[in-house]
């Protein structure tokens, strides 16, 4: 089937569908395609940039030493 008969059957057959609904159901499916188009056009996420926040945290200048026994064995100092 070529893709203009395509899409006027299925435009066709949407349009029957639509018309036998209540007027309340038939604003339920365009709030719902609009819905829909929304969904799919929200804007990609922004690329991160490196160093926005230098200094927001410092690390410890003993942060590489090794812990004390009371750490691993849960004994209070």
């Amino acid at each position: 089937m070529e893709q203009a008969t395509l899409e006027q059957a299925l435009e066709q057959a949407l349009l029957e569908q639509v018309r036998a609904l209540t007027p309340a159901q038939q604003q339920a499916v365009l709030d719902f395609a609009a819905f829909l188009g929304q969904k799919t056009s929200q804007p990609a996420p922004k690329a991160r940039t490196p160093g926005l926040h230098k200094g927001a945290f410092v690390m410890s200048d003993d942060f590489d030493d090794p812990l004390p026994d009371e750490f691993w064995l849960g004994e209070d100092a």
